[in-house]
């Protein structure tokens, strides 16, 4: 049997190796090694929002951490302290996202990724935590990782994996404010939302901690064994 396909998605920015310093295609590696040593065969995504056709090739899609996304997309002014937007990543992510929902793809969003699944579901996002929860705790410092405990709703997928509570590290400072019609499964003490879900789907899960670094292998077993049971695409005479 092959391996299912899942697609990275991934960021431009400039990176310098060997003889080139360059504008560059970037995704952490630590994301491909949680899915090729769980079973999967990962394909990265460069920004793209011409169309989503290449989700018919894939099994599964996993949306990666990385700048603020901007907030003209949940209807508000830029706060002081928001990244310049990546409007490439932006709309060829939602792209991607919109599409692999109506097709009942399996999707892990990571960070970013669970703030995308909430505006995709018709939600908003928090931009600047401090103002909201008093204290810098789930950013630290830039590069610096927070930890905390999150505590998951019984039954849901994500304390399926985790059990009633599991300690994260952190590094955000936008988190889900309200997550539309996704159903929120996952929170700190402080009420910041940690993880929400889709439970009518096979499989859509965000988290808003890095379990690329923490290496949560069982997060990246389950999205994969999800992806390997995506139906195949039928066959020309199939669908003829």
């Amino acid at each position: 049997m092959s391996r299912p396909v899942i697609g990275i998605t991934a960021y431009r920015d400039r990176a310098r190796w060997n003889i080139w310093d360059t504008d560059a295609t970037l995704v952490q590696q630590s994301f491909v090694r949680g899915i090729a040593d769980n079973g999967g065969r990962a394909v990265v995504l460069p920004p793209d929002d011409l169309d989503a056709d290449v989700l018919r090739r894939l099994d599964g899609l996993l949306l990666t951490g990385g700048a603020d996304i901007a907030p003209g997309l949940f209807g508000q002014d830029p706060h002081p302290e928001t990244d310049q937007p990546r409007h490439d990543r932006d709309s060829g992510e939602i792209l991607l996202l919109r599409a692999a929902l109506d097709m009942d793809l399996p999707v892990l969003g990571v960070c970013r990724g669970i703030q995308l699944l909430a505006l995709a579901y018709g939600g908003s996002l928090h931009q600047h935590l401090p103002d909201v929860v008093g204290h810098t705790g789930h950013l630290p410092a830039e590069g610096e990782f927070g930890r905390h405990e999150v505590s998951f709703t019984e039954g849901s997928l994500a304390a399926g994996l985790y059990g009633r509570s599991a300690w994260t590290n952190s590094h955000h400072h936008q988190a889900v404010a309200q997550p539309g019609q996704l159903t929120v499964t996952g929170w700190t003490g402080d009420g910041v939302i940690e993880a929400a879900e889709d439970p009518a789907k096979r499989f859509v899960l965000g988290v808003q901690w890095h379990p690329e670094v923490s290496g949560d292998d069982h997060l990246f077993a389950a999205f994969v064994a999800a992806c390997a049971l995506t139906p195949a695409p039928p066959t020309a005479r199939e669908a003829g």
